[in-house]
């Protein structure tokens, strides 16, 4: 399992990308789209500055740690809006607490309306509640209802590319209906008995 674009997008929307060096509601330092010094290299440091391209390939060798770490914990079946959620999720509170929390272990216990709700546990500091919302509607609402937002009471959902429409959703070619061809009538049988009715048949052919 794999972050979907969609997926992509709305963790960017929520993570923000900022090249200089800042201090998170937490106080922790973070550069780019959300990368702190515990996600690996480069360490985070007051004044560090990094370019876009650098902030793309942080980012992507972030991201796809994470997203490693909850397509090993989660059964296999879980839709793709559902493990983008999550992905958001633990990409926020860190491999060790995903994996340490009742929301996986209701998930792996079958219960995921429970899971869903044990996302909004995650709720310190009070300014992330928002987002903890809106994962929890991404977890819940397939992409083709609804396209997710970053944060509830968002004007409109993250401008992201929507996902191809099925073959069998597609309308059908209009046109006229085609006509089956005629078969020929066939000549009446023959009598079964009587020369004259036979002869009589004969001329009618």
């Amino acid at each position: 399992m794999e972050l979907s674009a969609i997926g992509r997008a709305v963790l960017v929307a929520r993570e923000g990308a900022r090249l200089e060096a800042y201090r998170d509601s937490v106080g922790v330092w973070t550069i780019g789209v959300g990368h702190t010094s515990a996600a690996g290299p480069p360490t985070v440091r007051p004044g560090l500055t990094i370019t876009p391209e650098e902030c793309e390939a942080i980012f992507a060798r972030d991201v796809a740690r994470f997203a490693r770490t909850v397509a090993q914990a989660v059964p296999e079946d879980l839709p793709d809006h559902a493990f983008d959620a999550l992905v958001s999720l633990c990409f926020n509170i860190g491999q060790g607490a995903f994996l340490r929390s009742t929301l996986l272990r209701r998930l792996r216990a079958g219960d995921r309306a429970g899971a869903a709700e044990a996302i909004l546990m995650w709720n310190r500091p009070a300014a992330i509640l928002p987002r903890r919302q809106a994962e929890h509607d991404q977890f819940l609402t397939p992409y083709a209802t609804a396209m997710p937002c970053a944060r509830r009471g968002d004007t409109g959902p993250v401008n992201a590319p929507r996902p191809a429409r099925s073959a069998e959703r597609r309308p059908l070619p209009r046109g006229p209906a085609p006509v089956a061809p005629r078969r020929p009538a066939e000549p009446p049988a023959p009598p079964r008995s009587g020369l004259a009715a036979l002869w009589r048949w004969l001329l009618r052919r």
